[in-house]
């Protein structure tokens, strides 16, 4: 997720792609967006952007020939701010027109033949955008280029119940820590030897409300004055942690363009440059939040139940056509042997109920079979007849029983052979 000094960068990145360009029409909106539409129509314009914590503005400005002409409304058109938040995957993009990302969602045209296009690039639409807008009065100064204010705000409401979570939560809370988001809360806290899950008050008494040096601040200054400090796991002389969220985020930014790179999305000197966020032997666990925090040594004494993982390999994020090569022929590896699988198991299924059938059949054959060799006896009359009809005289349990032996034949093979009919009584002799 974009951070403070990627929105930063990507302000320096519209400045320098922009510069000395000029820009006409109206602004172009995607149609699956849901976004508002931009009213902003003019002949030429210029654009220049500016960033806020995790905020960027977009300046339209008309070049000044264009205030004396008048637009469909009938009055000059105005300078327009736009205000961007990037969410998940927001980024802008500078390309030809006919090389337009596929998920540019917002677009300016130059004026320009072929023209080029300005564009707000947002694959998972997090991002948002708002016309005629403002910095969000939600967040606080920027972490960045507002330090001292920034710090004025966090010491003078340490009363506040978000002070109570957790140093690790309340350091994404964009209300007092403007542009701080999950990589560089996970740097900070371990540049500043604090447990993640010490109270966010506890860390952050004893520090001074006044700067007297915005680019050092002496180490005195910075040791925590509480009694339970030894208790909570903080070590007794830690950097300053306010100080820290200034200066760590200038790391970011002096990695310039190489930190911020749209076209090839290389992030290589940023993973270069961590020390905490996803390095082997580093721990993780996951807050109230949901979201991933990396560690080293013990959480704090806040920390979620559960036992915390440890980063056994460092993370790949190289983009080189041999990773992807690998990764793909991993995956189409594992995707044949799940088909074969499913296939052997289709097998399986299909010979189990061909054999039932099988079975079913022979066993009503064996019932046809025994039924067709009952021993057949001669009558008194001399007439042959079957064991099956019988003389009228017998009695109806007879009946019943043979009736009762048909049905409860099975495909077991009978256990008792059936017992041969007696032939009729002979005559008596002669006296």
């Amino acid at each position: 997720m974009p951070e403070g000094p990627e929105l930063h960068l990507a302000s320096l990145y519209v400045n320098r792609m922009c510069e000395g360009l000029v820009f006409t029409g109206a602004v172009e909106k995607s149609d699956v967006s849901k976004c508002p539409e931009v009213p902003f129509s003019c002949d030429t314009y210029r654009i220049k952007a500016q960033s806020r914590g995790k905020e960027v503005r977009l300046t339209l400005t008309p070049i000044k020939s264009d205030h004396e002409r008048k637009s469909k409304t009938g009055q000059p058109q105005q300078p327009m701010d736009v205000v961007f938040r990037f969410g998940m995957s927001g980024s802008f993009r500078f390309t030809t027109v006919d090389e337009l990302p596929k998920h540019a969602h917002l677009r300016f045209y130059t004026n320009e033949s072929p023209p080029r296009a300005l564009s707000f690039v947002d694959a998972r639409r997090f991002g948002s955008w708002q016309p005629n807008g403002i910095w969000q009065a939600a967040r606080g100064p920027c972490i960045m280029f507002e330090y001292e204010s920034f710090r004025e705000n966090v010491l003078s409401n340490l009363s506040d119940k978000a002070f109570d979570r957790p140093i690790c939560e309340a350091l994404l809370n964009q209300m007092y820590f403007n542009g701080i988001g999950n990589y560089l809360r996970a740097e900070i806290l371990y540049r500043s030897q604090i447990p993640p899950f010490v109270k966010a008050r506890t860390a952050l008494q004893g520090l001074e409300s006044t700067v007297e040096d915005k680019k050092k601040v002496k180490m005195e200054n910075a040791i925590t004055k509480t009694a339970d400090v030894a208790e909570m796991g903080m070590k007794a002389e830690s950097p300053d942690l306010l100080y820290l969220c200034h200066t760590v985020p200038l790391e970011v930014v002096k990695l310039g363009g190489k930190g911020y790179d749209p076209q090839t999305s290389d992030y290589s000197p940023l993973i270069t440059w961590m020390q905490c966020y996803g390095v082997n032997g580093m721990k993780s666990i996951r807050d109230r939040n949901g979201r991933t925090m990396w560690f080293k040594g013990d959480p704090g004494p806040m920390a979620p139940k559960g036992k915390s993982k440890i980063q056994k390999r460092e993370r790949d994020y190289t983009v080189s056509k041999k990773a992807k090569k690998k990764r793909t022929d991993d995956a189409v590896s594992v995707k044949s042997v799940k088909q074969k699988e499913r296939k052997n198991i289709k097998k399986e299924t299909k010979t189990s109920t061909s054999q039932r059938g099988s079975k079913s059949q022979k066993c009503g054959e064996k019932i046809n079979a025994e039924e067709n060799k009952r021993p057949v006896r001669k009558s008194t009359t001399g007439r042959l007849r079957s064991g099956t009809n019988q003389d009228k005289g017998q009695t109806k349990k007879q009946g019943t029983t043979t009736k009762a032996k048909t049905k409860s034949v099975t495909c077991r093979k009978s256990t008792t052979k059936a017992k041969p009919q007696r032939r009729s009584s002979r005559p008596g002799r002669k006296t």
